[in-house]
């Protein structure tokens, strides 16, 4: 009689064989080395709240249009928000899938990128300049598609893909196969989009990519790409970004772990993971958490617009997530997702859709951003022998992060990274007041919130778009913040600007009970006192500097391509008014601001970059009134 493995794969095979999954998850606690199977009906749903979770896991195919359920802009191309809800599950060891999995090659014919590598180096160009220069962001994430055609695909072609991507890849996150009847997705994906277990979640960020060279990797290249302070920014601001969720979804904000690195077969990746604690449903951390900037850009909602731009159709399923969800034994609900990148989209006919994406910053070269993308397929392209495979030698080398020089460049990036973010804030248990935070478009103010939640305050969070927004800050008796967005401060044409700009013209003249302003908020608060705010010649979008602060250095986060200057004149002109500066002499850039009743800082205090974000706040508000 066949063993198990065998007589499952039969089974899989025969024409009335009902949707299936295989799946290779290196969940922590999970036994690595077996491969789970998941067995039938798949029907769509409308919502993530629709997904059932009961005592047998259910796996939806989460496409990339469902962030519009956050009400974020995104072209809907019609895929479905898919779920197999398993009717069989079981388990089986790695090694009898192997065996058993069909081991021939597949071929594809017509294969091809949809956007040229010149075409899409002119796209890097554009998205630096008129994105990222006009502060419409810090980074963006732009796909280009490798597509082609399958002859007589089926069943046994999945398979056989599915056990290439198990054999040839190394250190994917999940390894897996969904065969439904409108389409078979095969991948190797590295990244975590979000994992929630008796309360604890974990999301992943993932930024930064050493290519590894035709003759290997070393550990001296490796060196090399740590050391490089463009891939050190992407990975930071990649980390705020998703604190931002964490601080959404998590009752205490959270805690970030790391770095590390993820060593793949064709390339490395630079890693931390955020923990937090949430008492929210699994579907609810599930929507919140759509979608991680590593695979759209940051902030979230503006990237969504630029995607929207440069990418000609919709995303299908890329850049979304598998999402596995159950009813523990005990009652609480489990989630385990991983993004779905490095993955193969493969209709009932064959044609094959294998979509990648660079992270654009600042600092991006466009043939290093073409040439990225090359190498984030090279996995599932290997496997479907379009490209050659990494040689068998490798997977027997030593790791690269086993190399203390290693351990210690990744010990180095920690060191950069606000202490404040490195362990578990309780809130207070006496609030000392009552924070209200207008948030720009930009969900750092979630960070915020944690931020001074701990500092002492109850924090309410209001978007500057909400009705009656001008009528809730004129009553609230307390500190106002004015937080960051996208956009240029300037443009009279903006509804936000012109928005935004008479709540902080009314909040510098009347509000009695202190006023701070971070990013975009520093910049209106400067044009209201008269000072210039001028585009940058170079954005500082997740930079890390260091300035003097009132008197004080410090090492603090920018993520700004406006700033408002302000001469030696206008500081003295200033300072007669009992308002004090604090700019960069040469330049007459102004970092801050402070006065009766107000405070401003062009930098993020709440990011990760700000290594005394929170006693800066702290120190900024003990200089504002107090209600009451």
């Amino acid at each position: 009689m066949p063993d198990r493995a065998t007589a499952l794969v039969q089974r899989l095979l025969r024409d009335d064989a009902p949707p299936f999954a295989l799946l290779r998850r290196r969940t922590p606690g999970r036994d690595h080395d077996t491969v789970e199977v998941l067995t039938g009906p798949v029907r769509e749903v409308d919502r993530l709240a629709a997904i059932p979770v009961g005592e047998l896991p259910s796996l939806a195919l989460v496409p990339f249009r469902q962030i519009a359920e956050r009400g974020f802009g995104v072209r809907d191309d019609g895929t479905p928000l898919a779920v197999l809800s398993a009717e069989e599950s079981c388990e089986l060891p790695l090694d009898e899938v192997l065996a058993a999995l069909p081991a021939h090659a597949v071929r594809v014919e017509d294969g091809a990128f949809d956007v040229p590598d010149e075409e899409y180096a002119d796209i890097v160009r554009r998205v630096v300049e008129d994105e990222i220069g006009r502060g419409e962001g810090a980074n963006f994430v732009v796909r280009r598609t490798f597509g082609g055609e399958i002859p007589g695909f089926g069943r046994a072609d999945a398979l056989a893909l599915f056990r290439r991507l198990l054999a040839g890849e190394r250190g994917a996150y999940w390894t897996f196969v969904v065969h439904t009847p409108d389409r078979t997705l095969v991948g190797a994906s590295p990244e975590v989009h979000v994992r929630m277990s008796g309360g604890t979640v974990v999301m992943n960020p993932i930024s930064g990519t050493y290519r590894y060279p035709e003759n290997g990797p070393t550990t001296e290249g490796l060196l090399a790409f740590l050391a490089d302070r463009k891939e050190t920014e992407e990975l930071s601001m990649v980390v705020d970004e998703e604190l931002k969720m964490m601080c959404t979804v998590g009752d205490m904000g959270g805690v970030v772990v790391g770095p590390r690195l993820k060593e793949m077969a064709h390339l490395a990746h630079t890693e931390y993971e955020l923990r937090g604690r949430s008492t929210l449903d699994a579907r609810e951390v599930l929507r919140e958490t759509m979608f991680a900037a590593t695979v759209t850009g940051s902030p979230v909602q503006n990237a969504c617009r630029v995607i929207e731009r440069y990418e000609s159709e919709g995303r299908g399923y890329y850049a979304g997530a598998l999402a596995l969800l159950r009813r523990e034994p005990g009652g609480t609900q489990s989630l385990d997702s991983p993004i779905l990148i490095r993955t193969a989209d493969i209709s009932p006919a064959g044609r094959l859709r294998v979509p990648v994406g660079a992270t654009l910053v600042r600092h991006s070269d466009p043939a290093g951003e073409v040439a990225e993308t090359h190498a984030k397929a090279a996995g599932v392209l290997a496997a479907l022998g379009v490209r050659p495979g990494r040689p068998e030698a490798e997977a027997d080398r030593p790791r690269l992060a086993s190399d203390p020089r290693v351990q210690a460049a990744l010990e180095d990036r920690r060191g950069a990274l606000a202490p404040f973010w490195l362990r578990m804030r309780e809130r207070a248990a006496r609030p000392a007041g009552h924070a209200l935070v207008v948030d720009g478009e930009d969900t750092f103010t979630a960070m915020l919130a944690h931020l001074l939640r701990s500092s002492g305050l109850v924090v309410s969070v209001r978007r500057y778009d909400e009705p009656g927004l001008r009528e809730v800050v004129a009553a609230h008796e307390g500190p106002v913040v004015l937080g960051p967005g996208p956009g240029d401060p300037g443009d009279t044409a903006d509804p936000k600007m012109r928005l935004l700009r008479g709540l902080a013209a009314g909040l510098v003249r009347d509000h009695r009970h202190g006023l701070l302003g971070v990013c975009l908020g520093h910049e209106l608060i400067a044009a209201e006192l008269g000072l210039p705010v001028v585009r940058k010649a170079v954005p500082h979008q997740g930079a890390q500097t260091r300035i003097e602060l009132f008197g004080r250095p410090e090492t603090v986060g920018f993520y700004n391509s406006f700033a408002a200057h302000c001469d030696e004149a206008a500081a003295v002109e200033l300072a007669a008014h009992g308002i004090e500066v604090s700019r960069e002499a040469a330049s007459g850039e102004l970092h801050a601001l402070r006065g009766e009743g107000f405070a401003s800082v062009q930098f993020h205090p709440e990011s990760v970059l700000t290594l005394r974000g929170s006693a800066i706040v702290t120190e900024l508000l003990a200089g504002l009134p107090v209600a009451g």
